[in-house]
């Protein structure tokens, strides 16, 4: 059985006091849920998140990776870097970087195994846009987007990571998939990888990524192909974080 995933992406938020009583809050509300959970800290608070939590389930996450292990490449991180400070997982090809940075399927898919050559485990974002949707191609660019990674490093590379579909359209704008129109594109998901190995599409975590927040948390998470979320603005409140992992 899949157990939950809840990863709370703080994006560019948070200040050492603001984190530091967000850590707290959330640490202290953790020991009766029934689910695991992370956040993705900015990279300059990681090492002092990471010593908080040194005796918490919470676990540490990144936002980001460099496609490189080391070299010229001014203002990037690499895995190892992250492996230092206590990071157990890690973002790849969220919308955001898709979008604002150009990121493409081969350079996401180059992060992607740099995270599992470190031990990190990769939370490879997916979706599509609002554009891509009325299109009726939602199927296809989710596909190719997971087909990057598995065609250049194999089915296996799947195996122990975690996807996370995120609707572009979803994101910051108050909309909402329905349980239903979400189940929809996870199913698809776990049937892609089932064509190439069904053992690791069952025990494959997909996580919904749009906006999930208390009030449609369980709704969402009631759905056979949703194990979890990928949470946004709710992930910086320790009350409605908490509030999701309830409802896990």
């Amino acid at each position: 059985m899949r157990k939950t995933l809840i990863a709370g992406n703080w994006k560019l938020n948070g200040s050492i006091s603001s984190i530091t009583e967000l850590v707290r809050g959330v640490s202290s509300g953790l020991q009766s849920l029934n689910c695991e959970m992370a956040v993705c800290a900015p990279y300059p608070y990681l090492q002092m998140v990471s010593e908080q939590l040194e005796s918490s389930r919470l676990k540490v996450a990144a936002q980001d990776v460099s496609e490189h292990d080391s070299g010229a490449f001014t203002g990037e991180v690499s895995a190892e870097m992250l492996l230092d400070f206590g990071c157990s997982y890690a973002l790849v090809g969220h919308s955001e970087r898709r979008s604002y940075h150009s990121e493409s399927d081969e350079q996401i898919a180059e992060k992607f195994n740099r995270l599992k050559l470190a031990g990190i485990v990769p939370i490879l974002c997916v979706g599509e846009t609002l554009a891509e949707r009325d299109e009726g191609i939602t199927q296809a660019v989710v596909s190719q987007q997971v087909l990057a990674v598995i065609e250049k490093f194999g089915i296996s590379a799947l195996s122990d990571s975690v996807i996370a579909y995120e609707p572009v359209w979803a994101i910051g704008t108050g909309r909402t998939a329905t349980p239903e129109q979400a189940q929809e594109v996870h199913s698809d998901i776990r049937t892609l990888l089932a064509s190439f190995d069904e053992n690791i599409a069952a025990k494959t975590q997909i996580l919904y990524g749009g906006s999930m927040n208390p009030g449609n948390a369980s709704s969402l998470l009631a759905m056979p192909d949703i194990d979890g979320g990928l949470i946004g603005g709710a992930s910086l409140k320790a009350d409605d974080f908490l509030a999701i992992g309830q409802a896990a």
